[in-house]
């Protein structure tokens, strides 16, 4: 399958926050659990999570995921994938164009970015794509 290229014209995902708690086990640190509802045709544009380390579950359907350099993937419901502090996710969209993709991602990162920076300590998209 090809790599797609980033088209704003495509709908953008709802990103909504699930939960938010700070980690008794481990000082200054928070996780965040995001609830994100691709519709068909759906498409995030390149960003980052900044310094969240993060994993991701499939609810339903299937999403086109390519990270840093390494060759997309198909992750289909049920499938997972981790994301490193700082890396890349450059492709991030719904394979579907007639059906809808959700997928439930926990971020852990540090409590005071998160307080400070709010939904950008989360997702930091790439500077030529922001609006």
């Amino acid at each position: 399958m090809e790599e797609p290229t980033y088209d704003p014209s495509r709908p953008m995902p709802a990103i909504n926050i699930a939960y938010q708690y700070k980690l008794a086990n481990c000082p200054g640190k928070s996780i965040v659990g995001l609830h994100v509802e691709f519709p068909p045709n759906g498409s995030t544009p390149p960003h980052r999570h900044g310094g969240s380390s993060v994993s991701a579950y499939v609810i339903s359907g299937a999403l086109l995921n390519k990270m840093n350099d390494s060759p997309m993937k198909v992750i289909e419901t049920g499938g997972t994938w981790y994301e490193a502090p700082g890396c890349h996710h450059r492709i991030s969209d719904n394979a579907s164009m007639t059906e809808p993709a959700v997928l439930f991602a926990n971020l852990v990162l540090d409590t005071d970015v998160l307080e400070r920076d709010g939904m950008n300590a989360l997702i930091q998209i790439d500077e030529e794509y922001r609006q």
